[in-house]
């Protein structure tokens, strides 16, 4: 039987160049289907300006979030709307302070709360519902009924009432919202985890003698990083709302500092004087970074679980 020697040579170049093809591993192909999802690319690049704006926006303020513009006091309705001449680039609150600089620290503020909320969240409910899932049995039983019996308490209740008995402050607030928001993350990572506990590395992890705990945290919970992922994204806008809704009841951070929250609620009270810039600006950035979150959020999903699209 004749063989076409070209037909040989092109064989062997095909699997000659196979050994040089290069696998791309999950988070590759993830970061590959984001950037393909432009809502949450352009949320992306937009909640980086609004973290940009939080953090560097100080340096650009003509005034600072505590002092007080004499010259327009008790005539904030003539004199302090937003202007590049007088520096007050947001306008002014009803006592004169410039509320460029005000928002500036809202913006810092309300997304630190919401990431270190968050950051407390998923620490505990990762490592709570990981060791509950593992575990199973009564283990499993006693520690999610404990999560059932929080999860019946009024969330915004218990919220509040930490903050009336152990003081109103920025601390409280990051301990408060984080700690009581962890508990749909550990149902989540109990359920994810009950069906990585059975698979053959971690059964061989068991069968070398590796500690449980050293299971869990090597091979578990590295397991779980898509699904806290997602999840984690779409818990920092909750956790915005959240002292949000604290700080425009009177709640939350307190004088001098501020949050959007706060200044939303400022802004609110004179809108019937006609000072809506007051209300405009803060309410802007509040949305249009929950806006962006939540497109990240869904781009996230996409990206780290294609097949739930």
């Amino acid at each position: 039987m004749l063989v076409d020697k070209n037909k040989l040579e092109a064989t062997a170049e095909r699997m000659a160049g196979m050994d040089t093809v290069k696998g791309r591993s999950l988070w590759a192909d993830a970061r590959t289907r984001f950037m393909r999802n432009k809502a949450a690319v352009i949320s992306l690049f937009v909640l980086m300006l609004v973290i940009l704006f939080a953090f560097t926006g100080q340096f650009f303020a003509a005034w600072s979030n505590e002092e007080i513009d004499w010259a327009i006091l008790g005539q904030v309705r003539e004199l302090g709307y937003p202007s590049f001449e007088t520096g007050h680039y947001f306008g002014a609150d009803e006592l004169g302070r410039d509320l460029y600089a005000r928002v500036v620290q809202g913006s810092r503020i309300s997304l630190m709360v919401g990431v270190v909320g968050t950051f407390i969240a998923v620490f505990v409910g990762t490592l709570y519902g990981a060791i509950a899932g593992y575990m199973g049995g009564r283990v499993d039983q006693i520690m999610m009924r404990i999560v059932d019996v929080l999860m019946a308490i009024p969330y915004m209740f218990v919220l509040i009432l930490m903050l009336v008995v152990f003081g109103r402050s920025i601390f409280m607030l990051f301990v408060g919202i984080g700690l009581l928001s962890w508990l749909d993350m550990s149902r989540i990572v109990r359920g994810q985890t009950l069906s990585i506990k059975n698979k053959e590395f971690v059964e061989a992890a068991q069968a070398t003698g590796v500690p449980t705990f050293r299971i869990i945290v090597r091979h578990i919970i590295p397991n779980l990083l898509g699904i806290v992922a997602i999840y984690a994204s779409l818990i920092v806008p909750g956790m915005i709302m959240a002292e949000s809704f604290i700080s425009f009841l009177g709640l939350g951070v307190q004088e001098p500092d501020t949050s959007w929250g706060a200044l939303i609620s400022e802004g609110a009270k004179t809108m019937s004087y006609g000072t809506l810039w007051q209300l405009a600006f803060p309410l802007a950035f509040f949305v249009v970074t929950l806006f962006s979150l939540y497109f990240i959020g869904d781009g996230l999903r996409d990206a780290l679980d294609p097949k739930d699209r």
